[in-house]
C-alpha cells in the first residue's frame, strides 16, 4: 500500500517535468524554412540543378536591374545562375561573401532551364534575384545541361556557403551551392571552353570595378 501511494505521488511530481519536457522539444524541433539552396548533380546523362528557398536581402545593396543575362555556370569564378535561359529581368545586389570558385571549369550556358531567376557571382560578391523580388519570399527554380558530367563541367563536389549582413548566419541571410558527384575533376581548360557570354553576376562586378 505505501508502496503504491509512494508510486503515485512521484508520477505527480514527475508530470510538470514531463509536460516541460515536451514542450522544449517542440520548440527546438520547429525548423524555419530553409534559406535558398541550389543543388547540381547528375540525372542519367545531364547535370541537373534545383535551387529553392528564401532569400533575406538586408545587408547587401542594390546595384540596379539588369537585362539580357542568361544561366548557366562559371565554376572558376564562383558563378551561377538557374532560371529561364532567355527573357531575364534581375535586380542586382552586392556585399555577398564566400568562396571565389566551386572548380576550375570555364563558362557553360544551361541548355534548358525553368522557373525564377537567382544567381551569385562569388568573384564579384554579388546576387541576382527576379527583377521586383521582395525580400524573404519563396524561390523556386532549376536549370539543365544536356550530355554533360560534374567532371565534365569542371566542378569541384562539396557544400559552398556565401553569407551576408549584420545578422549572418540567421534569417536567410545564405545562398548554398551543393555540387554531388565524383571527387575529382580535370583541369578545367582541357574540359570545358569558355563560350564568350557574360552573366548577369560579371556586369555587375565590371561595374562594381569602374566604380
Amino acid at each position: 500500500m505505501l508502496l503504491f501511494l509512494g508510486m503515485k505521488a512521484l508520477r505527480k511530481k514527475l508530470l510538470p517535468l514531463t509536460l516541460i519536457g515536451i514542450a522544449v522539444t517542440s520548440l527546438f524541433s520547429f525548423q524555419p524554412a530553409q534559406a535558398y539552396t541550389v543543388t547540381l548533380e547528375q540525372v542519367g546523362a545531364n547535370v541537373v540543378a534545383n535551387g529553392s528557398g528564401p532569400i533575406n536581402l538586408t545587408g547587401l545593396t542594390f546595384d540596379g536591374t539588369a537585362s539580357g543575362g542568361t544561366t548557366g555556370i562559371t565554376p572558376n569564378l564562383g558563378g551561377i545562375f538557374t532560371g529561364p535561359t532567355s527573357g531575364l529581368m534581375a535586380d542586382i545586389y552586392l556585399g555577398v561573401s564566400g568562396p571565389s570558385n566551386f572548380g576550375s571549369g570555364n563558362a557553360t550556358l544551361a541548355s534548358s532551364g525553368s522557373g525564377d531567376l537567382v544567381g551569385l557571382f562569388g568573384t564579384g560578391g554579388s546576387l541576382s534575384v527576379p527583377a521586383g523580388y521582395v525580400s524573404g519570399n519563396p524561390l523556386s527554380d532549376s536549370m539543365t545541361f544536356d550530355n554533360a558530367t560534374i567532371h565534365s563541367l569542371g566542378l569541384r563536389p562539396g557544400t559552398y556557403t556565401w553569407t551576408w549582413g549584420t545578422g549572418t548566419g540567421i534569417g536567410n541571410q545564405f545562398f548554398t551551392v551543393q555540387i554531388v558527384g565524383p571527387t575529382t575533376v580535370p583541369d578545367g581548360g582541357s574540359t570545358v571552353s569558355l563560350l564568350g557570354f557574360a552573366l548577369l553576376g560579371l556586369a555587375a562586378f565590371r561595374r562594381k570595378l569602374s566604380c
